[in-house]
Formats: C-alpha cells, structure tokens, sequence
C-alpha cells in the first residue's frame, strides 16, 4: 500500500500494480480498492494500476465537510504520484466521478467510462433523486448505516426480500461502515441538483478521448446514457460488452481498455 496527501491533507491510499502507461481504476458506491482488486489485476497486464480507496473507504481518511471537488482533487493528487499524467478507468458512480474530474480539467490521456448509471429520462426522474437523496441524508444523519446501505440496494432494482436477506449475511454490517460515502456518490451523481441526469455540459467539456462501456446485459437504460455520452464527446465512442451485466469480467473488456489507452 501506498499513500499521497490530498489538497485538503486527506489521506489517500492505493495499491500500484503492473507496469505500462498509468491507468487510475475508480470504483463506486460502497466499494474500497479490495472490491476491485479483480479488475485492478487484468488491467494491469497492461498498464500501471493505481486502485485506491475513495475517501471515506478503506484505508483513506476524510475530511469533512465533503465536497465533489475534493474528491477531484484526490484523484489530482493521484494523477501526481502516477508522473504528472494518466488515464483513468470508472465504473458505475466511479464513471460519473471520472466524467466531472476530466470536465474539471485534469489532465487524463484516455477516458473511460464503464455503465454510468445517469437517469436516462433527466428531469422526469428529478423526484425520484431528490427523494432518495433526502431519505439517505436523513437515515445516515440518524447513523443508520445499515438502513442506509439497504435503501440504496432497494434504489439499484433489488427487490426488498433479497435486501431483507443480505442483511443477514456476514458481509452486509462490513458494508454498512462505509454507508456514509453512498451521500458522496449521490453528490457525484447530482441526484439533487439534476435529479441524476447525463451532465452533458461535463461531457462537452472533457477534452481527452472517451470511451464508453456498456453491459450488453446492463439495465436498458445505461446503454442510452452511454449513446448520449458518446455522442456529446468531442472525440466519444461507445462500446457494447455483449453478455456482461453491471458486475463484468475484466477479462472481456481489459483488451479494449488496452486498445483504446495504450496507442
């Protein structure tokens, strides 16, 4: 494990892996650098891999209150230990959260965006965000971190005798502890400013080259945010992995990856 000092004095923790152009693997809600540890690995046939853990995860600090431009400038302090320069990789909010560094203007070589899960309907489903936004604050303010995990569950599509059921599991309360980051990867996503919708302003103003990444098996709508994505990039492309759902084998798409961010 390694670490870097964020803007704020955060401490930011990774693992670097592999040797090749630097590659930075993001992941999302509830997820530390162990729940992509898989991903890390394949990518790493490739490429130097910095897999760390969000603020608030894992071994990171946090520092409060929290912001999406601190975790902006995380991934600043990253592209640094990486040499000055990087790619970077996204997975679901990690995706987002990639999408607004690069529209910040770091300085990222390649793009990519794996199932951003952006509301495809925008305004239409502003209630729905702002709602679930709410309801999360307030259930984390009360520390009701287990309640707060299974809400999200519930908001992802599971149906609540499967959530009743993982609660039990061993796992679920190792989860939990992390629950107050589910509100960081809300904000990332702007369920209340823009009830979650596709940021195309952010996208518009990403100048590196992007690829988009969409399960073939994913929800229907994620392959229509990614269109949309693609299609508002300055230099956007999209890719449909045929048979992979939201949880992909890195082995299908690491080779794209490689394609697309080694040239």
């Amino acid at each position: 494990m390694e670490t870097v000092q964020s803007a704020d004095g955060t401490r930011i923790a990774y693992d670097r892996l592999g040797a090749g152009p630097p590659l930075i693997v993001i992941g999302g809600a509830s997820c530390d650098r162990g729940t992509l540890r898989g991903t890390a690995e394949e990518l790493a046939k490739h490429f130097t891999v910095l897999n760390y853990d969000r603020r608030g995860r894992g071994d990171s600090g946090d520092t409060l209150p929290y912001a999406v431009e601190r975790e902006i400038e995380d991934l600043a302090a990253l592209i640094e230990a990486a040499g000055g320069r990087s790619s970077v990789y996204g997975h679901s909010s990690g995706a987002a959260l990639a999408l607004r560094a690069a529209g910040a203007g770091l300085p990222f070589d390649r793009v990519i965006l794996h199932d951003a899960p952006f509301n495809a309907d925008g305004e239409a489903s502003r209630p729905e965000a702002t709602a679930y936004a709410d309801e999360l604050d307030a259930t984390l303010a009360e520390g009701r971190n287990s309640d707060a995990l299974a809400l999200f569950m519930r908001l992802t599509g599971m149906p609540p005798e499967m959530v009743d059921g993982m609660r039990a599991e061993p796992w679920f309360a190792g989860v939990a502890r992390i629950a107050p980051t589910l509100a960081y990867d809300s904000a990332v996503m702007g369920n209340r400013e823009a009830g979650g919708g596709v940021p195309l302003d952010v996208v518009r103003a990403v100048k590196a080259p992007v690829l988009v990444l969409v399960g073939g098996a994913s929800p229907p709508f994620m392959l229509e945010v990614g269109r949309r994505i693609a299609e508002a990039a300055s230099d956007g492309r999209q890719v449909t992995l045929d048979g992979q759902d939201h949880n992909p084998d890195p082995a299908v798409f690491a080779p794209i990856v490689r394609d697309f961010a080694t040239v």
